[in-house]
């Protein structure tokens, strides 16, 4: 049996690297498509390998993302369940709440929505005595009370009670003045009937006699009744000229206030107009424009523009203002030439001094 020594073990190892080396080489060489294309395939296998590393892992990254979502998404259907069921709860309490304490019969303004409000209304008035019958309501006029049947029955029978009343007075009447005649009747008109003795006397008028009577009773309440119709005319004609009198006082009253007033009104607006002839306004008094900050500042809204001598003085400044520029260019010519001549004299000088050295 052969001892492998380190240094045999050495060479061994040397060797077979270099083996390895020209099988690389070989390969590359007698690699056509390599050798003419120039590829890396290490470099390619590196980065197959580095972009299998990379897919997995963007793959693994990608199923944790995928699953962390479909936890996310339990989570959110979890919240919105109790989301949901939560709002039911409570959208029930407050219906069970509003239904047991807050019922619409307990509102302020249910009686402006209440189906029901017709037939709870009260009828336009419970009775006569009604306080909630007013003038303004206009639900009861005269004779349109409740009571309208009783009420036309109760004054039909006192209509007939005092129908029956009146009969009875208009009798009694006639038998108080058929006594009274009989009473007021002279003895010579009277004549006893034949009676038996215990029998009662009965008087009887004569009949020529009673007609006079009754002639002369007549003429004397015709009489009466002339008379106190000559003194009811003669009071109306009294009253007719008291009241005729009266109305022409006072139509001659008014007619004079009228005339009264019609003269104080024109004296008014003679007044007014000379007030407004004599004012600062028509007049154009330029002393109402002054202003209380100078003599030389006017007010606004009461200047009535410049007068005839300002406009003068105005036109007599502006006069003088064209004379002097109208001579401005003639100063400007004649100093510009004394400039010029200056210059040109000291020139001369210096020239000449010059010449003299």
């Amino acid at each position: 049996m052969k001892v492998a020594l380190p240094k045999d073990l050495a060479q061994e190892v040397a060797l077979s690297k270099r083996r390895q080396a020209e099988l690389c080489r070989q390969k590359r060489i007698f690699n056509a498509r390599n050798r003419i294309i120039g590829g890396d395939p290490e470099a390619w296998d590196v980065q197959v390998h580095d972009q299998k590393i990379k897919e997995a892992t963007e793959k693994a990254r990608d199923e944790t993302f995928a699953a962390e979502m479909r936890q996310n998404d339990k989570i959110m259907c979890i919240l919105e369940n109790r989301e949901r069921r939560d709002k039911k709860n409570l959208c029930r309490a407050i219906n069970n709440f509003q239904q047991n304490f807050q019922m619409p019969e307990t509102r302020r303004e249910f009686d402006l929505s209440d189906p029901l409000a017709l037939r709870k209304d009260l009828p336009a008035r419970q009775s006569d005595n009604d306080v909630r019958n007013t003038i303004s309501g206009m639900q009861k006029f005269m004779g349109e009370d409740l009571n309208f049947h009783e009420r036309k029955k109760f004054q039909e029978e006192q209509n007939r009670e005092w129908s029956l009343q009146q009969q009875r007075e208009w009798k009694n009447a006639q038998a108080d003045h058929k006594f009274a005649d009989i009473h007021l009747v002279p003895p010579k008109l009277l004549w006893m009937t034949s009676c038996r003795p215990g029998q009662a006397v009965s008087l009887h008028l004569d009949p020529s006699a009673a007609e006079d009577l009754y002639t002369k009773t007549r003429l004397q309440f015709d009489e009466t009744a002339r008379h106190l119709q000559d003194l009811e005319s003669a009071t109306r004609t009294a009253v007719c000229a008291s009241v005729k009198e009266f109305n022409k006082n006072q139509a001659l009253e008014s007619a004079e206030k009228k005339k009264r007033e019609k003269n104080q009104e024109q004296e008014d607006n003679l007044a007014e107009i000379s007030n407004l002839l004599r004012g600062d306004l028509l007049s154009e008094n330029p002393q109402q424009a002054a202003s209380s900050f100078g003599p030389h500042r006017v007010v606004p809204d009461r200047w009535k523009g410049m007068n005839q001598e300002q406009l003068e003085q105005i036109r007599i400044i502006q006069k003088q203002q064209i004379q002097e520029k109208l001579k401005l260019p003639s100063r400007n010519l004649c100093s510009g030439q004394g400039r010029w001549q200056g210059p040109n004299n000291h020139i001369t000088g210096d020239a000449a001094a010059g010449l003299g050295k």
